[in-house]
């Protein structure tokens, strides 16, 4: 048994070597190519497109308008194909698009093209947390979810630190700084896409980098597990499953609440921060320390999370402490006061969607009903994402966006009531379900019906 774990922890640390650095590294770069444009208007690109302060909100709406109309067919068509195929293609397809953003010359095309990335950005995210589903045991997934999900918070901070480097190239061939900050950064994008070719992995059970021992061992664990270790076929009747389970819907309305907060602090942040009485410079660099304390806040909480195999206390505390960043950016004068506000605002919110995000890939079972059900959480939750870029418009940009942020602590009270929900309503699942255990009502079940049944089998246990 000591041996079989020592084994175990080889083989898992051999999938960390092969998933975690690539499937990081292609998320910090969609996150930066997507949250670019807030350096990019502070380096003047609404002034030489001539696009009103208004007309700037709708751009970053019509992002999300693409993605939300592309989530849910990006997953299925992933179910249909391989990864590694489909991964690095999306991620080569958004970098041209991001390069094209720094080659629009109106407003026109500053829409179309956000809308552009917004599709091919979108399969990106739940396809990951698809494959992780398929690759790591539940109880491993939360930890693997918030190292990849920490390349959001990185590029926030990395984006601070580019976006001052390569501002500086204003005027060269004839360009602006802001374009540049689009064409170079969807350059790497592109580039780092075409090596993703041959390091992003296939299904668990075709994977080539495992030997056929290594390959037996990872899908015998996982069909102890759940049904991740089964091949599965795609039904359109887990489609309805999915849409049918009013906890997918509650998973979904959690992430709603705090995407609402997500995308409006890391879309208006820079423009937050010159606010506070600094120069166009100094808020570029100063977006990066809030963003450096969001990674080590979403690393430090899910250890402990995992730890003590918990999400939901994690989940409510982190919107806590983000609704005190607000009430201190809200409340205070002193610009360091409210600096320290935005901290906490944004480690709150980036460690309670680190947390949220990897929830539904742990509890819903059923390969293709997963993998729809993780689609529209983001979907979902990305309906609060346009509502933020819209309700952030510049008539109530006074007080640092003080109406905009008393609305965004009420979309965490919001989640907070969600993820109550989804706590009370798995316990008492799992609770009736440990009665009829106790009853003998499982005998007969076999293990192919408990694989077909998935999350409704009474064998099965939400995590909490």
């Amino acid at each position: 048994m000591f041996l079989q774990r020592i084994k175990d922890h080889r083989l898992l640390r051999k999938v960390d070597r092969r998933l975690l650095p690539v499937f990081t590294l292609l998320y910090l770069l969609s996150f930066l190519d997507r949250s670019n444009i807030g350096n990019a208007k502070l380096d003047g690109m609404t002034t030489d497109l001539g696009v009103s302060a208004a007309s700037y909100n709708t751009a970053l709406a019509i992002y999300f308008v693409g993605y939300i109309v592309f989530e849910i067919p990006a997953n299925i068509i992933l179910k249909k194909c391989n990864p590694q195929v489909w991964l690095p293609s999306l991620t080569l397809a958004w970098g041209i698009v991001s390069i094209g953003q720094g080659l629009v010359k109106n407003q026109a095309g500053l829409f179309g093209i956000r809308f552009l990335l917004g599709a091919t950005e979108a399969g990106l995210f739940p396809g990951v947390i698809y494959v992780f589903s398929v690759y790591y045991l539940r109880r491993e997934r939360s930890w693997r979810v918030a190292i990849f999900f920490g390349g959001s918070a990185l590029a926030g901070a990395f984006g601070g630190i580019f976006a001052y480097c390569i501002g500086l190239m204003n005027g060269v061939g004839g360009k602006s700084g802001w374009q540049w900050i689009f064409i170079l950064e969807g350059l790497l994008t592109a580039v780092v896409s075409l090596i993703a070719y041959f390091i992003v992995p296939t299904w668990s059970h075709k994977a080539k980098f495992l030997s056929e021992t290594e390959k037996t061992r990872l899908l015998d664990r996982l069909r102890a597990d759940s049904d991740a270790g089964t091949d599965q076929t795609f039904k359109w009747s887990s489609v309805g499953d999915a849409f049918s389970d009013h906890l997918v819907w509650a998973y979904a309305f959690l992430f709603h609440g705090f995407s609402f907060v997500l995308y409006s602090l890391s879309l208006f942040l820079p423009t937050i921060i010159a606010g506070l009485g600094f120069e166009t410079w100094q808020a570029q660099l100063m977006t990066v320390p809030p963003n450096v304390l969001a990674s080590f806040s979403i690393w430090t909480t899910v250890y402990f999370s995992s730890k003590y195999n918990a999400r939901a206390p994690f989940i409510i505390g982190a919107a806590i402490v983000s609704i005190i960043g607000y009430i201190l950016l809200i409340t205070c004068t002193k610009p360091g006061l409210q600096y320290f506000g935005v901290h906490l605002a944004a480690a709150g919110v980036y460690t309670g969607n680190s947390l949220l995000l990897s929830w539904p890939g742990e509890n819903v079972s059923g390969q293709a009903k997963r993998a729809v059900a993780v689609a529209l959480q983001i979907s979902v939750g990305d309906i609060g994402a346009i509502a933020g870029c819209l309700i952030y418009r510049p008539t109530l940009a006074s007080h640092l966006y003080r109406t905009p942020n008393l609305i965004a602590i009420g979309y965490l009270l919001f989640a907070i009531v969600m993820t109550a929900y989804l706590w009370v309503m798995m316990s008492m699942e799992n609770k009736r379900r440990d009665r009829l255990l106790s009853k003998g009502e499982s005998k007969d079940e076999t293990e192919e019906e408990r694989i077909r049944l998935g999350d409704r089998s009474v064998r099965y246990r939400y995590r909490i």
